[in-house]
């Protein structure tokens, strides 16, 4: 099993992959931004950069991609794309499955947003060998996540589902304690790494 793992590493991190891999996450981020561009019309502008959660989590994953290409760490992108990437995408996968209880359907775009937001988390663990951020990158990146939240669900900027309208209150109670898990991921990220590196 160990073997295992040390071979995905090795094919995660192959320069050729990092490379689809990027262009994977382009694309996701271009067509991310573009799924929420009705919702940024009825947006004030203040408010845009806290609007499309999904495609912005892996735009910062874009950075970090393009960090490890050119060896290096951009370690706060890093931070931000863990964090962002497990809690954007866990949030998707059960909004969509919260609809689908709700309404009885959610149709192919439904079930592709289920796996391309699951794909999102899963490539934000997978990743944790090659991050090297510190606690001040994960503080920052806590203070963006949480605030994100405060836009959301006390400033009504949160990503519309008509069909779950009525459980907003708790919509928004599920997801700063999903926050605070994704922050809590990172966190134990950099005391694992720290303590092997005694």
């Amino acid at each position: 099993m160990r073997m295992l793992w040390a071979q995905t590493c090795m094919m995660l991190s192959h320069k050729s992959f990092l490379w689809i891999l990027l262009f994977i996450n382009i694309l996701g981020s271009v067509y991310g931004y573009d799924w929420y561009m009705w919702q940024l019309e009825i947006t004030e502008p203040k408010f845009w950069i806290f609007v499309p959660d999904s495609p912005t989590a892996t735009l910062f994953f874009c950075f970090a991609i393009i960090g490890w290409l050119l060896k290096q760490n951009f370690k706060l992108m890093e931070a931000l794309a863990l964090i962002t990437l497990v809690k954007y995408g866990l949030w998707a996968v059960v909004m969509n499955l919260l609809t689908l209880t709700v309404t009885g359907s959610i149709g192919w775009v439904g079930w592709m947003l289920i796996g391309s937001h699951f794909a999102m988390a899963l490539q934000g663990i997978l990743y944790l060998p090659k991050y090297k951020f510190t606690g001040w990158h994960i503080a920052i990146a806590a203070i963006w996540t949480l605030h994100n939240d405060v836009i959301d669900y006390v400033f009504g900027q949160m990503p519309i589902y008509h069909d779950l309208a009525q459980f907003s209150p708790q919509i928004g109670y599920f997801t700063f304690w999903l926050s605070i898990a994704c922050i809590g991921i990172a966190m134990w990220s950099y005391k694992s790494r720290s303590v092997l590196s005694r």
